[in-house]
């Protein structure tokens, strides 16, 4: 299934922020840039490095209008006591999304059959509610928090600036392309 430029599908769940179960629906993500951020469980081993390194960042992701939510398909009382003994874990400030009935790592094609696990896999979300990026990694290989905040940069940029695209490696403030027939075969 493709997701990149499809509608984030409705969903109500729980989640654990800073000391508290608050819910969460497809309505409180519109209106502002937002990254799920799915792993497969709680109390693993690549995942609270993961978490943590995007915890380092979560700082800078909300000056940017981004909100993140974190996804297992664990309870949020798991997330809870996760949360409460993990010194990594422990660092998260951003929300920790209960997913035990599987709606959001279906609505975003990250459940594994069978298994009742969601996949490593990042959505960035637009605040029309517009998926703008995908990664999915196999369960060994943990994601880059600050390869992540480029993308979101540059998924930022090209929304406020129609008819530029990020060339690779771009970082801000770096030149940009404006797609044209004068480009084709010169780059």
């Amino acid at each position: 299934m493709a997701l990149i430029g499809s509608t984030l599908k409705p969903f109500t769940t729980t989640a654990y922020k800073q000391g508290k179960f608050v819910d969460v629906s497809d309505a409180d993500v519109r209106g502002k840039w937002a990254v799920f951020f799915f792993y497969p469980a709680d109390f693993t081993f690549v995942c609270p490095t993961e978490l943590e390194d995007l915890a380092d960042i979560y700082p800078q992701l909300q000056k940017m209008g981004v909100e993140v939510y974190s996804v297992s398909t664990d309870t949020h009382f798991s997330h809870k006591a996760w949360h409460d003994t993990s010194p990594a874990i422990g660092k998260i400030d951003y929300f920790m999304l209960g997913d035990q009935n599987h709606v959001l790592a279906t609505n975003f094609d990250v459940l594994r059959e069978g298994q009742g696990l969601a996949d490593r896999g990042t959505f960035v979300v637009d605040p029309e509610g517009v998926i703008q990026l995908v990664e999915i990694t196999s369960e060994g290989v943990g994601r880059n928090a600050t390869e992540l905040l480029r993308k979101i940069k540059a998924a930022q940029y090209i929304a406020a600036h129609p008819g530029e695209v990020c060339p690779a490696k771009w970082e801000e403030g770096e030149d940009t392309l404006a797609p044209s027939l004068d480009l084709v075969g010169k780059i």
